[in-house]
């Protein structure tokens, strides 16, 4: 008898008071989820900010020599057509002294490491001094861009060339998602 009852209580079986440890502690782990996951899930981008992640652009509407300027995360950027008068004098520039080297072939880079397109040129429009946004001037020093604001000049593949900018103006995250379009971010 008293075997019987230890192999009741005690022994290797499982009895109502395993059960019940295994379901209170699915219950509060399952509650514990539930408290924890509008505190995790507050902290995902909000749907207006997601919406503004990219921006397609329809380039059938630039002409040649022209540019548009689109919003892209609440930030402008340029998109120019350049002109082969444009793309050879950035070209001739890669030999140039810069003060934030880079050749007009590495500007052109697309998001998925593939080569742009010497025609297109897509830039953040922020100056890299305080963040004016420059105006593209025909006929300027360098034939690009000029921050009026404290002067910085850009050439016309918006590498800094005179001023106090410290830096290029950065090439914005872009893909060509077919003949006359591209996707910005």
């Amino acid at each position: 008898m008293a075997e019987a009852a230890s192999s009741a209580h005690g022994g290797e079986e499982t009895t109502r008071r395993d059960f019940i440890y295994i379901a209170a502690g699915a219950a509060a782990a399952v509650g514990a989820a539930a408290t924890v996951w509008p505190f995790i899930d507050q902290m995902n981008p909000a749907a207006d900010t997601r919406a503004l992640s990219t921006t397609e652009v329809d380039l059938t509407a630039v002409e040649l020599g022209q540019q548009i300027k689109v919003m892209w995360q609440g930030k402008p950027v340029f998109v120019r057509h350049r002109t082969p008068a444009e793309i050879a004098a950035a070209q001739r520039d890669d030999f140039a002294s810069l003060k934030d080297p880079q050749t007009d072939a590495e500007r052109l880079v697309q998001e998925n490491g593939q080569p742009g397109r010497p025609e297109w040129l897509i830039l953040q429009a922020s100056c890299t001094h305080l963040g004016c946004v420059p105006t593209f001037v025909d006929g300027s020093s360098f034939g690009g861009w000029f921050c009026p604001c404290h002067g910085s000049d850009y050439d016309t593949s918006g590498r800094i060339r005179r001023g106090p900018a410290p830096a290029n103006l950065f090439v914005a995250p872009y893909v060509f998602t077919g003949e006359t379009s591209i996707r910005i971010g």
